[in-house]
């Protein structure tokens, strides 16, 4: 008996040498992965490159769009996507100006009719969406729209798909070993208590957003639209907000605060859209998308639920 519970002591201080030094090698690949955010200097984690990011976001925007293509919901207003390529297009032409290498990304834009849906997502690579309810419910003048798709190529921009993939991929690794440590047998209440923690630093998180927000007023400025309607599309935001919470509030920052951040930022950003004269506009490539039920569709073929 004695020799079996000497034999188990013996195996778990093993157990424990072991994922200590794994601990370890995760901490220092960790600390080497770690790199800063184009635009704003941030610290990000980037365990997976933004070409394998942008690569992974095109089967999953297909499948994405394939059902409201397939019910006949997607890009089926035509005066509204015009509307909608048109601000998008202003606005890339300003975010390939500041990372020229995104000419190369398939930017793509469509409309999923969804009268009751408040929101709008992207992609790696700048492959988005956005909702038709949150035109339709807002009523944004084109002002307000810009603020809505700054903010999206924004997330493409600050490569937040690939830091969010980094993320998850370290606290899948994180989660396993310290099960392993702590808990042989019943380890799974540790890594959901750790998921918890790690999640908070997700790119969707609500100091993400903030960025977002901070890049995305920036590019609506240089395209031309007005940086003050930041501040009045989160006040019809709030209006929003009191018959139900949209979807996009749950990980975005409070309206109030975020009207504040805003507000503070028009100043800053208003010399930059005075200084806006006849804004280039990008060219979404002619093709169609090759998406089902989508005829006519520009665009190639992204998470960011307006997020």
């Amino acid at each position: 008996m004695q020799k079996r519970l000497d034999g188990h002591a013996a195996g778990t201080r093993r157990v424990r040498v072991v994922t200590g030094g794994v601990l370890l090698v995760l901490l220092a690949v960790l600390l080497v992965a770690c790199t800063t955010v184009p635009l704003t200097g941030r610290s990000q984690l980037m365990l997976i490159s933004e070409e394998t990011a942008i690569a992974a976001s095109e089967p999953a925007y297909f499948q994405l769009l394939s059902e409201p293509a397939a019910e006949g919901r997607l890009d089926n207003d035509a005066a509204l996507r015009a509307r909608v390529e048109h601000i998008s297009g202003r606005i890339i032409a300003q975010a390939i100006r500041l990372r020229p290498e995104t000419a190369d990304w398939k930017w793509s834009i469509h409309v999923i009719d969804e009268p009751e849906t408040i929101n709008a997502w992207a992609m790696a690579g700048g492959r988005m969406a956005i909702y038709s309810g949150l035109i339709h419910k807002l009523e944004p003048t084109d002002d307000e729209l810009a603020q809505v798709l700054g903010h999206e190529v924004a997330h493409a921009l600050a490569r937040h798909s690939a830091e969010q993939m980094s993320v998850a991929l370290a606290t899948n690794v994180a989660i396993n070993v310290w099960a392993v440590r702590d808990h042989p047998s019943t380890g799974s209440l540790a890594g959901v208590s750790l998921a918890a923690a790690l999640a908070i630093q997700l790119p969707n998180s609500r100091g993400a957003e903030s960025e977002a927000d901070r890049i995305g007023i920036e590019l609506a400025a240089r395209a031309g639209y007005d940086p003050a309607a930041a501040v009045t599309l989160w006040q019809k935001m709030s209006t929003a907000a009191k018959s139900g919470v949209p979807a996009f509030l749950s990980t975005h920052p409070s309206h109030n605060t975020r009207i504040e951040e805003l507000r503070a930022l028009v100043p800053t950003m208003r010399p930059l859209y005075e200084a806006a004269s006849a804004p280039p506009v990008y060219e979404f490539p002619p093709a169609a998308s090759g998406l089902p039920g989508v005829a006519g569709a520009t665009g190639a073929t992204r998470k960011s639920d307006y997020r």
